[in-house]
């Protein structure tokens, strides 16, 4: 522990010292501002040091993680708002809706010219997926995070949030939806996942791909997102305070149906991750069919599109391309206003 402490002591002043001189910078007065906000995860994370592995998320503020990255400064000027402080995996609706009206209003200040988020990645494509379907802003919104710790040797955070504040800053970024920007890659936030638990290149689209990439703090983009997202959609969050509860299934060889039954009973809505094309066994199709909630049928594979052809069951909703967990924040949007199956069909064609 003596090893540790004297370790991010040395930090925070090697960190201090490179902030010397940072409000001297000369700053055009156009250059706008760039809001962060902060919930912690990885990039935030503090362990034994020069090791991966074993460490606590969600430990340095947005500040701490600032400090080790004075060339932002040359970008924009940042404003900094601690949303919350931990794992991803402890991330909760409650916090996404925090973070969508946070955005919402502060984006109506003509000097923020856009917004970064730094976050966990375990769970980092729901949460940028949320807010893909609810801030209303042109402006850019722009997840970022580590899969190595702040102390870790070779930490990939600090260039993650440098190339976001610059990707936020740029008017290439705007109308593009939210973005996640990931090892020198932009990503469109509904096709986004995490594809390894160790590897700093975790953040992938599967077969959809990178819409674009940040080189030496240049912003290039290639593709714009074609579903409705951000200031098309038709979503208004301002006066929720939680959402409808949705449980995700995962079908596997004998998996118990009654579990169906179960869980229908405790939510408002399922999501089934089937096999292949969305499949499930004969003994599944029973109880679904019996089912009186919305239920939306996605896959456990990781590229494809389930569609209306492959439901085997008449009282379902196909997914498209989204994957269960996604499929499952659409379905609790959906649930917070009158939806029949015709309106989630549409629904889950044009999110």
């Amino acid at each position: 522990m003596k090893k540790l402490a004297a370790f991010l002591a040395l930090i925070i002043l090697v960190m201090s010292v490179c902030t010397v001189g940072i409000g001297e910078t000369e700053t055009p007065e156009n250059r706008g501002k760039v809001v962060v906000l902060a919930t912690g995860g990885t990039i935030a994370g503090v362990g034994d040091p020069g090791k991966i592995a074993g460490y606590k998320p969600g430990t340095l503020t947005a500040e701490v993680l600032l400090w080790g990255v004075p060339e932002i400064d040359e970008v924009a000027d940042i404003e900094v708002v601690q949303v919350c402080n931990v794992n991803s995996d402890d991330i909760t609706a409650e916090i996404w809706l925090e973070l969508a009206n946070t955005i919402n209003q502060m984006a109506e200040d003509p000097d923020v010219k856009g917004f970064v988020i730094t976050h966990g990645t375990d769970t980092m494509e729901e949460t940028a997926y949320f807010l893909n379907l609810t801030v209303k802003t042109d402006k850019p919104v722009v997840l970022t995070g580590a899969m190595r710790p702040a102390t870790a040797l070779s930490a990939d955070g600090p260039m993650n949030l440098y190339e976001s504040v610059c990707v936020a800053a740029s008017a290439e970024a705007v109308g593009h939806g939210v973005l996640i920007v990931f090892s020198d890659r932009i990503y469109a936030a509904r096709t986004m996942t995490k594809t390894s638990t160790y590897n700093v290149m975790a953040i992938a689209a599967g077969e959809m791909g990178a819409i674009g990439i940040v080189r030496d703090g240049e912003v290039y983009l290639y593709e714009d997102p074609m579903k409705k997202h951000t200031t098309e959609s038709a979503f208004d969050i301002s006066g929720l305070t939680t959402l409808p509860k949705v449980s995700v299934l995962y079908f596997s060889v004998d998996a118990d149906p009654e579990l169906l039954r179960y869980a229908a009973e405790h939510s408002d809505g399922l999501v089934i991750a089937g096999a292949g094309a969305g499949e499930f066994s004969e003994k599944w199709i029973e109880i679904i069919n019996e089912l009186t909630i919305p239920v939306i049928i996605s896959s456990r594979i990781d590229d494809g599109v389930i569609t209306k052809d492959n439901l085997l069951c008449k009282n379902t909703v196909a997914a498209n391309t989204l994957p269960p967990q996604k499929a499952a924040i659409l379905l609790r949007l959906a649930l917070t206003g009158e939806t029949s199956q015709e309106q989630l069909e549409a629904l889950f064609e044009q999110y």
